[in-house]
């Protein structure tokens, strides 16, 4: 299978970062093919741009936005991992997500109206950290509103089914033995999924 990695972390050595070499180790050594884009390192523009507005609309492309959508076009499988910041995607993800998954590559609709989903057949695995409590989220309903928009607003409304979903929080607080237990439960979990 191919897989394509999207992190989204500024500092390379965060454990954001470690959780993406975690992942990849573990489909490398199932024999899978894996891409990583770290999206701080390319410096990807996340601000979708009245240019681009008219370029996707005129069908030509900016290069950056045409690379990633290559990338996810040959991509079996996608992982995002990133931390949540306020309740949400960092800004850059978020860019990524406005910018790549544009009107007639990754959804349109259909001359009736409903939502054509263009990204059907794709596999998305997501791995989120956090700072708050994990018991913390899951009690004000926080885990289940965040699986509602990347899992269902995001991937399902192009089509894309979610094979997993991780959440680790107090990642800033707990110790290394903790954190290498996280890392466990990832490869564990790409070795079932994968």
């Amino acid at each position: 299978m191919n897989h394509l990695i999207i992190v989204a972390h500024p500092n390379p050595g965060s454990f954001n970062h470690a959780i993406a070499e975690t992942v990849t180790r573990a489909l490398q050594a199932k024999g899978h093919e894996v891409t990583v884009r770290d999206l701080y390192a390319l410096k990807f523009e996340a601000v979708l741009s009245m240019g681009d507005f008219q370029a996707l609309r005129s069908g030509d492309i900016p290069s950056d936005i045409r690379a990633e959508q290559e990338l996810i076009t040959k991509a079996d499988v996608m992982t995002w991992i990133y931390p949540i910041w306020w309740t949400g995607l960092p800004a850059i993800m978020k860019g990524y997500v406005d910018r790549v998954f544009a009107y007639g590559y990754a959804y349109q609709y259909g001359k009736d109206g409903s939502i054509e989903k263009l990204l059907t057949g794709k596999k998305g695995f997501v791995v989120n950290t956090h700072g708050t409590p994990t018991d913390i989220y899951e009690g004000i309903g926080m885990l289940g509103a965040l699986r509602s928009t990347l899992d269902t607003g995001i991937f399902d409304f192009c089509g894309i089914e979610t094979a997993g979903h991780l959440f680790f929080g107090s990642v800033p607080q707990v110790d290394d033995e903790a954190r290498k237990g996280m890392l466990k439960q990832v490869e564990d979990e790409v070795g079932r999924l994968f």
